[in-house]
């Protein structure tokens, strides 16, 4: 979030459901079998490891299991059958579908791009495509846990502060439609040079995450980062995005609070409802499945209903046609020529928009949004491998999934999203309701990103869906968020009054300072434009306001680091992580690790195994 952060299409499990979901349950005595589950799979198809048999949804006696008492079905690396392997893919991307889309399409607006629908789904493309490009590096070479890499709303925030100073705001003519010529050679060149001028701080931004994770500094720095520093920096991306949330909601409450409505009733009124899907097998013949639809993807699916509403209330001309008048913006046939104009295959590459800028303010505001970052992946890294049934990483893992995250920023911003790129938390607390901890699940979901990347009318197609359906998803998933930051907050002592101090100051003042920087922006004015800009973009920007405060308070402000947070007990790993080698999981894959165990000096490097390795130099099959 994810941060995205940390918005789950499903129902979020904060960290402290994260030991819950990978735990075990016995029924009756220890002969008995124990309880597994999965969304839906054929029990004489599927070959767990042999320490834990699967078990049918249904125990026994005819009671119902309960779903977050399960350990992993497949390990992360163990490959389910093709036909698992494909739908579980797609579900993560569903997934991440979300998050994905939101970021262009808030960006769109700043960038002077809200009546330029096609730009926008190359945008929608080009993110989609770097982030299953980014995914398959993680997998493969990063942390190499089952973690789904994609935009991050820590990235978010800083370029908002940054396209709101006087230097890249909007002209006036661009908000009006009807001066708005996007084949324009003007119009082209006011989005595109803000649009590399945000490439250009991300890139650089970003080479501060490569040296942070392949230095091994990671460790470091976290020393420092607790949760009182992290929850305010997080729970303010959230609520500093209720302007975009509240415009687009505002376009048409009725929509907005329909698809509301639709995704709370889908995820968490009826996710534990099964629709039988028709399904075949040697054994069983032709037969149904149990299918939890609405638990998958209810976003999806609020979306797509509201968006079926809103055409229907288009093509029976019950919305206004009149562009001046409330509701206009309901229609889905504002952006009807999008999808016709849009090509069917686009190939995203470094540079399309032009040749990045780089912009000091920028640079720095985006610096402070990636070390936001980098603390919120450590703790990701940590919860993907409980609920997938791995040991805890070691350092060289941590270091390198840092570092790979570093390099997909560094592809985002060549590429040109307008972001950098995180690991999605709503992603892993779904490996916590499919029980299903494969890597490959995940490497082919990066697969199936990319080939949505690549195919233009889909990006077209999303980037028409009505800002009052856009709103309402919003209201949901900017909540998500700030709730998730506040839940970092379990692992201090909130009957300190020292603590409650730090955040609720923290929190307080990364609403209040920022807003009134921005109805007082001449305020900073210290005679350098320079100067004037990065204090602007840093003040403007409540993640860093916030986050600073928290880490500053936190970090001079005498308390213990049991009541900091900061030592937490590890709970105890699955019974599964017993049968699963960290060498065999954090590794580097194709014989990498086996060839540079030859050489002593490579142990000292912070991103390479330090572990005894047999010297042969002989690539494995596939992705070990």
């Amino acid at each position: 979030m994810s941060r995205n952060s940390q918005v789950s299409q499903f129902s979020f499990s904060p960290p402290s459901a994260f030991s819950d979901a990978a735990g075990t349950i016995t029924q009756g005595d220890e002969s008995s079998p124990r309880c597994q589950t999965f969304i839906w799979m054929d029990e004489d198809k599927v070959q767990p490891r042999a320490a834990e048999p699967l078990k049918p949804f249904i125990s026994e006696n005819g009671g119902k299991v309960d779903r977050n008492k399960s350990v992993t079905v497949y390990s992360v690396t163990q490959t389910p059958p093709w036909y698992l392997l494909v739908f579980l893919a797609f579900q993560h991307y569903l997934t991440a579908f979300g998050s994905n889309i939101a970021i262009p399409l808030i960006l769109a607006d700043s960038l002077c791009l809200q009546h330029d629908g096609l730009t926008q789904s190359h945008l929608i493309n080009t993110i989609f495509f770097v982030s299953g490009l980014c995914t398959i590096l993680q997998v493969t070479f990063g942390i190499r846990l089952p973690i789904l890499q994609g935009g991050t709303f820590a990235l978010l925030t800083p370029a908002l502060a940054m396209l709101s100073i006087p230097e890249f705001q909007c002209p006036s003519w661009t908000k009006n439609a009807t001066l708005v010529n996007t084949s324009s050679p003007v119009f082209i060149e006011v989005w595109r040079t803000r649009l590399t001028t945000l490439q250009g701080s991300i890139m650089v931004a970003s080479l501060l995450q490569i040296v942070v994770g392949f230095s091994g500094l990671v460790g470091f720095l976290m020393r420092f980062v607790g949760p009182l520093t992290i929850a305010p920096t997080i729970s303010l991306i959230g609520l500093s995005m209720f302007d975009a949330a509240g415009v687009r909601a505002g376009s048409h409450w009725g929509i907005s609070a329909m698809t509301t409505a639709l995704i709370i009733l889908f995820s968490q009124y009826l996710r534990f409802i099964e629709l039988p899907i028709p399904a075949y097998s040697k054994a069983k013949k032709l037969h149904t499945k149990r299918f939890y639809i609405f638990q998958m993807m209810p976003i999806l699916l609020g979306i797509a209903v509201s968006w079926l509403v809103c055409h229907l209330l288009t093509i029976y001309d019950v919305l206004p046609s009149d562009p001046n008048q409330y509701g206009h913006q309901a229609r889905t046939d504002v952006k009807e020529g999008v999808v016709t104009q849009a090509s069917w295959f686009v190939l995203p590459y470094p540079g399309q928009w032009g040749t990045p800028a780089v912009n000091l303010a920028g640079i720095i505001g985006m610096m402070a949004g990636i070390v936001c970052s980098m603390a919120e992946s450590v703790g990701d890294y940590h919860a993907c491998a409980k609920l997938s049934g791995a040991p805890p990483p070691p350092k060289h893992a941590i270091n390198r999934g840092i570092g790979v995250e570093g390099i997909g920023s560094l592809l985002a911003g060549a590429f040109g999203t307008g972001n950098g790129t995180t690991s999605f938390s709503e992603n892993v607390a779904a490996l916590g309701i499919t029980k299903v901890g494969s890597r490959m699940v995940i490497l082919l979901s990066g697969v199936v990103m990319i080939i949505m990347g690549v195919l233009g009318k889909i990006g077209a197609i999303f980037s028409t869906i009505p800002n009052p359906v856009i709103g309402g998803m919003f209201l949901i998933m900017f909540g998500v968020i700030a709730a998730t930051g506040i839940s970092n907050l379990q692992s201090t002592d909130m009957n300190s009054s020292r603590n409650n101090f730090v955040f609720g100051f923290s929190l307080f003042s990364g609403l209040v300072i920022p807003n009134w920087i921005n109805k007082n922006p001449n305020v900073l004015v210290t005679g350098q434009s320079e100067v004037d800009a990065v204090l602007q973009i840093l003040f403007t920007t409540p993640m860093f306001v916030g986050g600073f405060l928290g880490f500053f308070l936190d970090n001079t402000i005498p308390g213990t680091k049991s009541e900091r947070g900061l030592f937490v007990t590890d709970e105890t790993q699955p019974e599964a992580s017993a049968t699963l080698e960290t060498d065999d999981i954090y590794n580097l894959p194709f014989g990498i690790t086996r060839c540079l165990s030859s050489l002593p000096w490579v142990r000292k490097i912070p991103f390479c195994p330090g572990g005894e390795q047999t010297p042969l130099c002989k690539s494995d099959k596939g992705i070990p």
